[in-house]
C-alpha cells in the first residue's frame, strides 16, 4: 500500500509452498482478508516470494496472464520479490542451504534473470523494482582465505552479468530494476561495513570495465549503472543482530551514494544476560523454546567490553551460555514485529522504531516489505492466525509512519 514514505507489502515468503499452484493458492486464500483489513479500499502490494521451481511456472505466458488478472480483480500489486531462498522454504531442513545454489554458480544468476523478467512485466508503470538476494554465499562452506577470495571475485562476476541484464531491460523499457544484496548473520557479506567494502572494491573495479566495454560508456557512467542496478536491501533484523548503528550505517550509504533497495521490517530476540544465577535459568529455557530444526538461529553475544561472539546457531550458543563477561544474546530468529516483549525476553523492536523513524524523517528508500516468514516454526503462545498475524504487523508499522 502507498503510505507516506513509499510502499509497506509483506513477504509471502511467510506461506508455505513449494511450487506456483500452492503459491498461488495461499495467496487467494489468505491475501484478500489481509487487504480487508489493513488497506480495503486502496490498492495493496505484495511482496513475491517464488522458488525457483515456482518461477518456471509462472513465467509462462498463460500462469502469468492469470495472475496478473486476478492481481488486478483484488486490487493489488507487486513491486519487491524475495529472490534469497531458491528451493523448499518449509516443512524441510533448510539452515545454511537456504543459500543453495549460491552467487558462484549459474544456476543462481539464472533464477535471479528469470525473477526479474516476472517482475518486468508484473511491475506497475512509473514504479522501480526490486529483488532482494543472499550476500554471495555463506562464509563457512570456504576454509581458506584463497577460497573465500575466490568465491568472492566468482559471485560478483555473476551479480555482474545480471545488473547487465538490468541495464538491458531499462534501456529497451525504461523500467529501472535493482539486485538487492540481503547481509545476514555468517553470510560472505554479513555486515553493513562487509557490504559497503565489497560494492567500493570487487564490485566497483570488476564492474566498472565490465560496463564501459558492454555498453561503450565512461568509467563514471558504469558507475552510475552499477549504483542504480545494485541495492543494500536492510533487514532490520540482521543488522539488529550485530549491533549495528543504523544512523552511522545509512548516513555512510548517503555519502557514499550505495542506494538502499528496500526495509525488509522484521525483529530479532534479545535476552539481557547480567542476570543472577537463578534468572540465567529462566532465560536459557526462554531461549531453548526457539530452538527448531528448520532455519539457522545464529546468536551474536554482546560482552561487557563491547566485543562480540559469534555462534553458527542456537544450539551451539545454548552450550555455551555460561560463557562470562556477556552483557546481551541477540538470535536470528524472526518474531512478529508488532511484540516487544516474550516473556523474559525481548525482541528488536526498538530497532525497528529507530529505523522507521529515520525512514519517516529523511525517505531513504520507497519499498518497505514486513517479513516474518517463520510463523510456522513460532511457539504456540506467539502464534495468531496467519492472516490476522500478517494484518496486525502491516497496521503496526503504518502507525508507527504516521
Amino acid at each position: 500500500m502507498k503510505v507516506n514514505t513509499g510502499h509497506l507489502t509483506y513477504c509471502t515468503n511467510i506461506h508455505a509452498g513449494k511450487n506456483w499452484s500452492e503459491d498461488f493458492a495461499a495467496l487467494q486464500k489468505n491475501f484478500p482478508l489481509i487487504k480487508e483489513n489493513v488497506s480495503p479500499e486502496a490498492v495493496l502490494g505484495l511482496g513475491l516470494r517464488l522458488s525457483n521451481e515456482a518461477s518456471l511456472k509462472l513465467i509462462q505466458t498463460a500462469p502469468l496472464a492469470d495472475f496478473k488478472a486476478w492481481l488486478a480483480e483484488n486490487k493489488a500489486y507487486v513491486f519487491t520479490m524475495n529472490g534469497f531462498p531458491y528451493g523448499k522454504f518449509h516443512n524441510t531442513v533448510v539452515k545454511e542451504h537456504v543459500h543453495t545454489p549460491d552467487w558462484t554458480t549459474q544456476d543462481r544468476g539464472d533464477y535471479t534473470i528469470r525473477l526479474f523478467h516476472i517482475l518486468e512485466e508484473l511491475l506497475p508503470a512509473g514504479m522501480d523494482g526490486g529483488i532482494s538476494t543472499s550476500p554471495l554465499s555463506y562464509r563457512h562452506w570456504f576454509n581458506t582465505a584463497e577460497e573465500l577470495k575466490t568465491a568472492i571475485h566468482t559471485a560478483t562476476l555473476n551479480i555482474i552479468a545480471v545488473i547487465k541484464e538490468l541495464v538491458l531491460i531499462n534501456k529497451k523499457t525504461g523500467v529501472i530494476m535493482h539486485l538487492d544484496i540481503e547481509p545476514e548473520p555468517d553470510g560472505i557479506l554479513e555486515t553493513g561495513r562487509e557490504f559497503i567494502d565489497w560494492f567500493e572494491g570487487d564490485l566497483i573495479s570488476l564492474g566498472i570495465p565490465e560496463l564501459e566495454n558492454s555498453f561503450n560508456v565512461s568509467a563514471a557512467e558504469a558507475k552510475e549503472l552499477l549504483e542504480r542496478h545494485l541495492n543494500l536491501c536492510y533487514d532490520v533484523c540482521h543488522f539488529a543482530i550485530g549491533y549495528e548503528k543504523h544512523a552511522d550505517v545509512l548516513k555512510e550509504l548517503e555519502e557514499k551514494n550505495i542506494k538502499v533497495g528496500k526495509i525488509q521490517i522484521s525483529a530479532a530476540l534479545k535476552g539481557n544476560m547480567n542476570l543472577a544465577p537463578d534468572k540465567k535459568t529462566g532465560m536459557k529455557t526462554a531461549f531453548s523454546k526457539f530452538n527448531e530444526p528448520t532455519y539457522l538461529h545464529q546468536v551474536v553475544a554482546l560482552k561487557n567490553d563491547g566485543e562480540v561472539i559469534r555462534y553458527q546457531d542456537l544450539p551451539v550458543a545454548l552450550e555455551d551460555f555460561d560463557h562470562e563477561d556477556v552483557a546481551q544474546w541477540r538470535a536470528h530468529f524472526h518474531v512478529p514485529i508488532s511484540i516487544e516483549e516474550i516473556g523474559l525476553l525481548e525482541s528488536t523492536q526498538s530497532d525497528i522504531v529507530e529505523v522507521l523513524k529515520l525512514q519517516k524523517n529523511n525517505p531513504f528508500t520507497n519499498h518497505m516489505e514486513v517479513e516474518t516468514y517463520t510463523w510456522e516454526v513460532l511457539p504456540e503462545q506467539l502464534k495468531l492466525p496467519i492472516t490476522q498475524s500478517i494484518s496486525k504487523e502491516l497496521q503496526w508499522v503504518v502507525d508507527q509512519l504516521k
